[in-house]
């Protein structure tokens, strides 16, 4: 088995990475469109810039590699800056995947792409794999764009959704929920955080084993993967500060509407994992367990 991955820099692509390198009978090929972050920690993971807006290098890159599978990491994630800039979120979120879909067929590759809760519209949740999507913001849109043309696809296909994910990663500019709570905590910042809104958070080690399942198992379709404890941001902060014994009192509980975000989002998301559990294996994390892997990863990189 061959996988190629893309965005190999990000928290999940690095995730797999780690978990990929280890397993027995498995050639991995990391691209990503920066220079290689991971070159210094895993220097025989065979690494090739790729852009995946680019049709021809995507092409040129599977001609060249010759994959089994391919699993997609790569996208503009960054929610308020997808609905400032559309043109290029609608590049990188949805024509890469476009071009990817098409390249999968041509050459009998099993893609795996991830997509997000925020295709859904936050009335209702958690929620099933065949729930009704209803985006509210631009970056959902494109995601939603995105599965669709998966979805369209003759070839083999899986789409692995996901909910707010935490962990460390190497050389990584952008933070979340649990690093931003006990990093602001630390420095005796005060913080207000949401809680009218309700998600399942996500270890990215478990997403990283679910998209490994999903490839391992060639299995197809679409796949909630996330945690399985419904909370809010102000609750999963209220998490940290136990956890990191920092003082609970800077946390504001504040609503949404207290921020003037470019992006709405969904107020109410989350996911029933039960397909998941049965069909793939998937086991992820507490939220307690995640936290204490996150605090002992981040000590270890300190």
């Amino acid at each position: 088995m061959k996988i190629l991955l893309t965005g190999s820099n990000g928290l999940l692509g690095q995730k797999l990475v780690a978990l990929l390198r280890q397993q027995p009978g498995v050639e991995l090929v990391a691209t990503s469109r920066g220079a290689n972050k991971l070159a210094g920690l895993f220097p025989e993971v065979r690494f090739v810039p790729l852009d995946v807006t680019n049709a021809a290098q995507i092409r040129q890159t599977l001609a060249q590699e010759q994959p089994s599978h391919l699993i997609h990491t790569a996208a503009m994630t960054n929610v308020d800056e997808c609905e400032l800039n559309q043109a290029a979120c609608w590049q990188q979120n949805v024509v890469a995947v476009e071009n990817l879909v098409s390249a999968c067929v041509e050459a009998n590759i099993h893609l795996t792409h991830l997509s997000t809760d925020f295709i859904f519209s936050g009335e209702h949740g958690p929620l099933v794999e065949d729930a009704v999507p209803g985006p509210v913001n631009f970056y959902g849109e494109s995601k939603l764009a995105a599965e669709q043309l998966v979805r369209a696809s003759t070839g083999r296909w899986a789409i692995a959704r996901t909910v707010l994910v935490y962990g460390v990663a190497h050389e990584y500019g952008r933070t979340n929920i649990v690093l931003w709570v006990r990093d602001s905590l630390r420095a005796g910042r005060p913080i207000k955080v949401v809680a009218d809104q309700w998600r399942t958070p996500t270890l990215a080690e478990d997403l990283a084993q679910g998209c490994w399942l999903i490839a391992q198992q060639g299995a197809q379709g679409i796949f909630h993967l996330s945690g399985d404890e419904l909370l809010t941001p102000y609750a999963m902060a209220l998490r940290v500060a136990t956890h990191f014994e920092l003082d609970s009192s800077l946390i504001e509980q504040v609503d949404a509407s207290c921020f003037s975000q470019p992006a709405k989002r969904p107020a109410r998301t989350g996911f029933v994992i039960d397909k998941a559990r049965r069909e793939l294996g998937y086991a992820p994390h507490s939220i307690a367990n995640g936290i204490a892997l996150v605090s002992k990863q981040s000590d270890a990189s300190a």
